[in-house]
């Protein structure tokens, strides 16, 4: 019995030894696959970053076609063709993409602002392009309801106007520098860039645009050296307040300024004065 017994059992022993085999190999087998299709998938599918964030290619685009440098009123500024723009079916095409973006998508502190102060800047430029032509974006509003709180447009299945982006959601972000980027369409305002801010390279746009607007002493800063004054834009007096956390506005914007004046910017003695703004259409001359 004891031989017989044996048999059986190094028959059960084989058949068990088989199926682990068999089992194993299908173990294996489901791996390699799961493997393949992960392989394909990352291949195939575009990056998980990229499609997370808005593309802003065509508003790049239209800022380089219809943005040009001129002197109104004796200041220096980038203006805007808004009679060409308005009638530019890519710039239709820009604001239909944003209406089915969700800024839920966004991950990224550098995304979203990248994305608000763009955002903000098409929704300016639609509000004239909506009314052109006239004198001043102010025009648009009344004594009941400001043009800033009109609705400008709409990104995700929901109206934003300028007023919020502005104030619920950028300067809420605690970065002062969106003051030099985002453009309210008038001749005292930083000027329209000719790029569309990008997440990858915003705080170097950000350092160009504090950089420029603080060397045109038509509306960004004016030294007089003998009288011991500066003349600042009046943004910063607006919003003095968002500069206090970074030492204030002088501190802040002494990076930023021609190096002759530094040292000027910290004198106890210096007198602040503030420009008076020019609120008039930054539209491109005939």
């Amino acid at each position: 019995m004891k031989p017989l017994r044996r048999y059986f059992a190094m028959n059960i022993l084989s058949i068990l030894t088989s199926l682990c085999e068999d089992m194993s190999h299908k173990i294996m087998g489901f791996f390699k696959l799961r493997l393949m299709l992960m392989v394909l998938l990352a291949v195939l599918t575009p990056d998980s970053t990229m499609a997370k964030t808005f593309d802003f290619t065509d508003w790049d685009a239209l800022l380089k076609k219809y943005v040009d440098s001129n002197i109104i009123d004796g200041i220096r500024l980038n203006t805007v063709n808004y009679g060409k723009l308005l009638s530019d079916p890519i710039f239709s095409r820009l604001v239909n993409d944003l209406r089915l973006f969700l800024p839920s998508q966004l991950q990224t502190h550098e995304e979203k602002l990248a994305f608000w102060i763009n955002v903000y800047n098409v929704f300016a430029v639609k509000i004239v392009t909506e009314n052109y032509p006239l004198q001043s974006i102010k025009d648009v509003g009344s004594i009941f309801k400001s043009v800033w709180k009109h609705k400008a447009g709409v990104i995700g299945g929901r109206d934003y106007t300028l007023d919020e982006i502005e104030h619920k959601i950028l300067r809420k972000m605690g970065e002062p520098r969106v003051h030099v980027a985002i453009v309210c369409a008038s001749i005292s305002c930083p000027d329209l860039a000719t790029d569309a801010f990008r997440p990858e390279t915003l705080n170097e746009q950000l350092d160009a645009q504090m950089r420029d607007f603080l060397a045109n002493p038509g509306k960004g800063m004016r030294m007089d050296v003998d009288g011991k004054r500066v003349f600042l834009s009046s943004i910063f007096d607006w919003f003095n307040e968002d500069f206090e956390s970074h030492g204030g506005v002088l501190k802040f914007i002494q990076p930023h300024v021609d190096p002759k004046y530094r040292q000027m910017l910290e004198s106890s003695s210096l007198r602040v004065f503030y420009m008076e703004y020019n609120w008039k259409l930054n539209d491109s001359p005939l």
